[in-house]
């Protein structure tokens, strides 16, 4: 085992985490669920999820056989609704493909939705102990401090630097507990606003540490500015007090979950709602702009609430059913979008 390795895993049986409700049973399915949530979210947030999924969808056919909307409602919060999706996928084609039993093979695990090259290692080396490196956003911090690796890690160059690094540092034995050990370095002593060298195992070769880099490595993503999208969403209530809610298409922004009418800003209110939803607005009303920020964008949004005639409480219940648009009863059941999550429950 080289000194890397040999150091990390000293520190990893004295101050690593080894209550982690994933470690408790590293089957290939918990490793799998829990890696896919901690990609780009941090443990504290990602472990109440993951009980609660795992509750819900404690194996591959329980998974594959829900609807995408039961696992919509299960992620929700979690955001990234994109892995949710690739686990309901990959659950559906591991049925198909591997008569519901996870693949042991690299190749096989790479080629499921939503898995890359790190992850299908994390996958196999946590809970099969097959020899393969990792390069979550942790170990990349990790890898280049020690190694004094000039330039943003998503570039091609750098990223290739950092692979040649993490195959060599990774051992051939005891593989579960390093790729933890480095994951829990990067997350604790080596974290990008406050990393505490001194305690640091790895300090006494760390390259960063020695010229004084370490606050500058590894750099950062080159800051570019996010544009400004507006929309107007549509709070509209029946007689019932049901809310008009969309069903997102299954792809691009918000897809799968529910979310309310959205108009552009120029578009005419009361004559939009007639032409779509055959409801006639007695008045409505701007609430204060909400801002919501996505990876590539920001999205400014207006809250409208919209008051419309019922003289028919019948009608009033069924006459917006239409395609993706319905009157919904109950929100606890729906996946909804974060923002319109938190807007519902002001506006109550």
């Amino acid at each position: 085992m080289n000194d890397f390795a040999r150091r990390l895993l000293g520190w990893y049986r004295k101050h690593g985490r080894h209550d982690l409700p994933w470690q408790q049973n590293r089957s290939l399915y918990s490793c799998w669920i829990s890696e896919i949530m901690l990609q780009q979210t941090q443990v504290a947030t990602v472990i109440p999820y993951f009980e609660s999924f795992m509750q819900r969808f404690p194996d591959i056919q329980t998974l594959a056989r829900a609807s995408q909307d039961e696992v919509l409602l299960h992620w929700a919060g979690l955001g990234y609704y994109s892995r949710a999706r690739n686990l309901h996928k990959a659950a559906r084609q591991i049925n198909e493909l591997h008569q519901s039993v996870f693949p042991r093979d690299y190749e096989q695990v790479l080629a499921l939705p939503g898995i890359g090259p790190s992850t299908a290692g994390a996958i196999l080396a946590q809970s099969l102990g097959q020899r393969h490196a990792i390069l979550d956003g942790n170990v990349k911090r990790v890898l280049a401090r020690h190694q004094a690796i000039d330039g943003w890690p998503g570039q091609t160059a750098v990223t290739k630097q950092l692979w040649q690094w993490a195959e060599k540092y990774t051992p051939r034995d005891n593989v579960a507990d390093y790729t933890q050990a480095i994951m829990d370095l990067g997350a604790t002593l080596c974290s990008r606003s406050s990393a505490k060298c001194e305690p640091c195992p790895l300090s006494g070769s760390c390259l960063a540490l020695q010229s004084g880099r370490v606050a500058e490595l590894p750099a950062r993503k080159p800051k570019k500015i996010l544009p400004v999208r507006q929309k107007r969403l549509l709070i509209i209530r029946n007689a019932q007090g049901h809310y008009l809610l969309e069903k997102r298409p299954p792809a691009g922004i918000w897809g799968g979950l529910w979310s309310l009418p959205e108009l552009a800003m120029d578009q005419a209110v009361k004559k939009t709602v007639k032409q779509n939803w055959q409801l006639r607005v007695n008045k409505y009303n701007d609430l204060p702009v909400l801002r919501h920020t996505f990876s590539h964008f920001h999205l400014d949004i207006t809250p409208c609430e919209v008051h419309i005639d019922m003289p028919n409480s019948n009608t009033a219940v069924s006459i917006a059913d239409i395609g993706q648009y319905q009157w919904q009863p109950d929100l606890t059941q729906l996946a909804l979008a974060a923002p319109v999550s938190r807007l519902l429950a002001k506006t109550k």
